[in-house]
């Protein structure tokens, strides 16, 4: 599984870039997608990598930021008595582990929205206009999860 963040606005967006980012979901800055790593995804990636943040995310990650940042509809918070109603999962972390492993879906819980809000970064960014290394765009592999506990 891939996590995708959305770094930078909309100003001066190309639109084959905003058409992209509006099929990740990632409509405004700082919104977090979880998807699943085919060549399909890479495609889109490749186009917007100038505007996001992917890497594989860890598990630990993941349920940290379900607890923290899931949603339901109505913007009521993920709890794990809900997952336990609503699913065959006793706990977030559970059901992050059995996701991570491509076990499950996030549509198997129902009413949970597929977008993560994310704060800005504890610490500020490096640089938004350079890619990984030098800055925060583009692919960073696992260290996408360091990025996402500083925006938890």
């Amino acid at each position: 599984m891939l996590a995708v963040v959305r770094l930078r606005g909309n100003v001066n967006v190309n639109k084959k870039i905003k058409d992209t980012l509006s099929m990740l979901r990632l409509h405004k800055k700082d919104h977090c997608v979880i998807i699943p790593d085919n060549p399909t995804n890479r495609g889109m990636l490749q186009i917007v990598k100038d505007y996001v943040a992917f890497g594989e995310i860890n598990s630990e990650t993941l349920s940290i930021l379900l607890k923290k940042r899931g949603r339901l509809t109505g913007n009521i918070s993920l709890t794990d008595e809900y997952i336990k109603e609503n699913s065959d999962f006793n706990s977030i972390e559970e059901f992050s582990n059995a996701l991570i492993e491509g076990k499950t879906e996030i549509k198997e819980i129902p009413e949970l929205k597929p977008i993560l809000r994310l704060h800005p970064p504890r610490g500020g960014f490096k640089n938004l206009k350079w890619q990984y290394k030098r800055g925060e765009l583009g692919y960073q592999g696992k260290n996408i999860n360091n990025l996402l506990y500083k925006m938890r």
